[in-house]
Formats: structure tokens, sequence, C-alpha cells
């Protein structure tokens, strides 16, 4: 699997498996974030998602993989404070405001910072047609963010902060999916990059999660919360790893971009899972967001 991997990195064969990578990792992060923004505190379901996906990890890095290269160390040091910064304002931003408020917002802004990276440390180039689809994203994201600020009048008092936050959120994706990816290009094996990078990151929240459940007055039951913390492993795993191949395998920019589709995924389960009013409105608004993306591909 590795030595396939590797022998189609650059090739049309390559970008193909790239496309279903980004698509995939699309469906599955939506998945992931309404996972999060689901029954439980987002802060206790995403320290019980880190714990699961850190253990199931650990097997994987120790005795599976080989072993980083000396280099590496101070690779995954900049990714583990990179992703504990990312997820804390992405845990704030959902206290905040809705799944779909959020969401939508934090993954389409972060594919225009990306796109700039992916720029500025790989030098790839977008075509005009691909900054067209890039414009097209964008008017997307700043008319949804528009119409919340006007018609969602029940969130008004939390609502500037949420989308403060989600644009900032948004610009640690895009600093995570480029220096993950300058990461995962780094070591030879690019499975030995995923089995630690998920066993390190999954140090951090856990500890938080735990001291914010016993001060909770009436803490949720623990069975029901790793359970959802199992699940959201396995989506993590599939997810993270799905949209690093690709980066691995093809262009950062077009991956990050063409990730931003999960972002019809997300109106689909906030209506249908989380019962959030989205409206036809906000599903247009979230399909143009869709839209920018499947331009960016089309124009490479």
């Amino acid at each position: 699997m590795t030595d396939w991997l590797i022998s189609i990195e650059g090739t049309e064969t390559g970008h193909q498996v790239a496309l279903f990578l980004a698509i995939l990792a699309a469906f599955l992060h939506a998945v992931f974030g309404a996972l999060q923004k689901g029954r439980h505190d987002p802060w206790l379901t995403r320290g019980a998602i880190d714990a699961s996906y850190g253990l199931m990890a650990a097997p994987f890095a120790l005795f599976v993989v080989p072993w980083p290269e000396p280099h590496m160390w101070p690779i995954f040091a900049g990714a583990f404070v990179i992703h504990v910064i990312y997820k804390l304002l992405q845990a704030w931003a959902y206290t905040k405001g809705a799944y779909t408020v959020v969401y939508p917002v934090v993954r389409g802004t972060g594919p225009l910072f990306a796109v700039i990276g992916a720029y500025l440390l790989f030098g790839e180039l977008f075509t005009l047609t691909q900054w067209f689809g890039v414009a097209v994203l964008l008017s997307g994201i700043f008319g949804l963010a528009v119409y919340n600020l006007i018609f969602l009048t029940s969130e008004r008092d939390t609502l500037n902060a949420a989308l403060g936050l989600a644009v900032l959120t948004g610009l640690f994706v895009a600093l995570y999916t480029t220096y993950d990816a300058y990461g995962i290009r780094a070591t030879e094996n690019p499975f030995t990059f995923l089995a630690w990078f998920f066993m390190i990151d999954g140090i951090f929240m856990p500890p938080i999660a735990y001291m914010r459940w016993r001060r909770m007055d009436n803490p949720p039951s623990l069975p029901p919360l790793a359970l959802r913390g199992l699940i959201g492993g396995f989506v993590a795993f599939f997810s993270f790893g799905a949209i690093m191949l690709a980066t691995r395998l093809d262009k950062v920019g077009e991956a990050a971009v063409l990730r931003e589709t999960s972002t019809v995924f997300a109106a689909i389960i906030g209506w249908l899972v989380l019962k959030e009013t989205v409206g036809p409105r906000r599903i247009a608004l979230m399909a143009l967001i869709a839209l920018g993306a499947v331009i960016v591909e089309l124009g490479g």
C-alpha cells in the first residue's frame, strides 16, 4: 500500500486518487463537525474523540509503522501547537453559534488562506479559472455571513463572536493543512506521520474535557460520551488521513479547496440530524461554496 502510494505521487493516477480522497474527507469532516456539535458539550466531545484516536493510534505508531526520522520531531512539535490552538478556537466557536452558522464559515475561509500558504510553501500556482472558483466560494461564505447577521435574531447576542471565531478558526485550518502537508511529505512513509500525529495530538484535549466534566452541575453520563468519542475517533482517522494523503499525492491548494464541498454535507446533516433550521437561502449559499470548489478542480 505504501509503495503504491509513493509510486503514484505527481501522476494522473495520483491526481484522481487525491480527488477521491478530498471528497471523502469532505463528507467525513462534516460528520466529524456534527459529532462535536451534537448532543454533548463540544469540549467534552472533542476530548472523548481525541482520547479515542490517540489510544487507537498508539500501537500502530509504536509497533507497526517505521519510527520517525530525527528531523520529524520538531515538525510534530509544531503540528501539536497548531492543532491545539485550532481545537480551542473550534470548540469556542461551537459554544457561540449553531453548527450551520459556524461550520460553513470555518471550512470556507480555510481554502483562501490554504491557497496562499501552498503558494508560499510549495510554489503552487492557480489559473485564472481557479481563482474565479475561489471568488465564487468566498462570495458564498460572505453571503452566508451577511445572511446570518441579518436574519438570525435568536442568536444575535453571540453571533458576532461566533463569526469572528469561525474566521479565525478557518485561518488555523489553512495553517494546519499546509503545515501538515509539509510534514507528511518530509517523511519517507506517510503512515508514519499519520500514526504518530494522532498519538501525539490525542494528548491535550482529554484532560481539559475531564476538568470541565468534573465542574459541571449535571455532567453527562460517560458511556454515551465515550461511544461518541470512539465513533469520532474512527471518523477522524479516515477524514484527516484522506486529506493528508491527498496533499501528498497532488496539489495542496486544490485538495484544501475540494474538501470544502463538505459545506453541502454539513447543511444536510444540520437539517436532518441536528434539527437546525437551514432554509433555501442558506442552502443556496452553502452550495455556492461547493460550486466554487468544483470550479477550482475543473480549472486546474
